[in-house]
């Protein structure tokens, strides 16, 4: 059985901020066009003395007091109302069509409970390099960035995929929400589609402090740890070396940068252990 019905789909907008008490911070998302027009549903990480109001019936609010990524994608997924929804964060513009694209995918792809997109940066240059495919595998799936991930609520609601709070901004390890997303619904048996299509554009941040920075070299080793175990010691071995040879890391670093990686590998572990991964 396929996911095609004789309804009409609709497409849902699951906007994640933080401590907004107005919803004009729309406008810059959708420029040449009016929010209004489409159905969102914002959560609105924030304080008690900072709360976000809807007058609008296609705009729905849920003011959250918690605080991560993870925690904020859950929560929409969670009260999704679409029989699709689009992920995304408060600082992408979207392109002219970009829903045409995303229920036009879903409709090409019938079957599909995932469907990934591309987008540019600010500069209109593609984010990266994207494969030549139509459907993901576990290799495919670190080209998605999570703002051009659609997908369908109530199959992830019935499989009971989520984002893992460990992973991602305000996560303990602050990189790959979206990976571990994929990966998880791949586990679970999703199907999952990527579809050439801009959507929508998004500032471009990188530099090579970025890469060499302990933050991320003590979350990029969990992530290898989690999916190769003890190989995850000789991946951070390899990504280290890299980092090396690309310039990004002095001979003297190596050795304490290991370090860093390696006290990532233990804090995961000691997650593991506690039953909370």
């Amino acid at each position: 059985m396929t996911n095609a019905t004789n309804k009409k789909e609709t497409l849902e907008i699951l906007v994640s901020t933080m401590n907004r008490s107005s919803l004009s911070f729309l406008e810059a998302m959708f420029p040449g066009d009016n929010y209004l027009n489409y159905d969102l549903l914002i959560i609105n990480q924030t304080t008690e003395d900072t709360l976000l109001k809807s007058d609008h019936e296609n705009i729905r609010v849920i003011n959250s007091f918690e605080r991560g990524l993870s925690q904020s994608r859950n929560l929409a997924v969670e009260n999704a109302a679409g029989s699709i929804c689009l992920i995304a964060d408060d600082d992408v513009s979207y392109k002219s069509g970009f829903r045409d694209h995303i229920l036009g995918a879903f409709q090409q792809y019938q079957e599909a409970d995932i469907v990934t997109f591309q987008m540019v940066d600010e500069n209109e240059k593609l984010f990266r390099i994207y494969p030549s495919i139509e459907k993901h595998t576990k290799k495919t799936i670190s080209t998605a960035n999570s703002v051009v991930i659609a997908f369908r609520p109530h199959v992830l609601r019935s499989k009971n995929v989520r984002f893992n709070i460990n992973f991602g901004l305000g996560g303990t390890f602050q990189i790959a929400n979206e990976y571990v997303f994929l990966r998880n619904a791949l586990k679970a048996g999703l199907r999952i589609y990527f579809k050439a299509a801009v959507i929508l554009s998004h500032p471009f941040y990188s530099s090579g402090k970025a890469f060499r920075s302990d933050k991320l070299i003590f979350a990029r080793a969990a992530l290898f740890y989690k999916y190769s175990g003890f190989l995850g010691y000789f991946r951070l071995c390899k990504y280290l070396y890299l980092l090396y040879r690309q310039g990004h890391v002095k001979r003297n670093e190596l050795i304490p940068k290991f370090k860093v990686g390696r006290k990532g590998i233990k804090t995961y572990k000691d997650l593991v252990r506690k039953g909370l991964d």
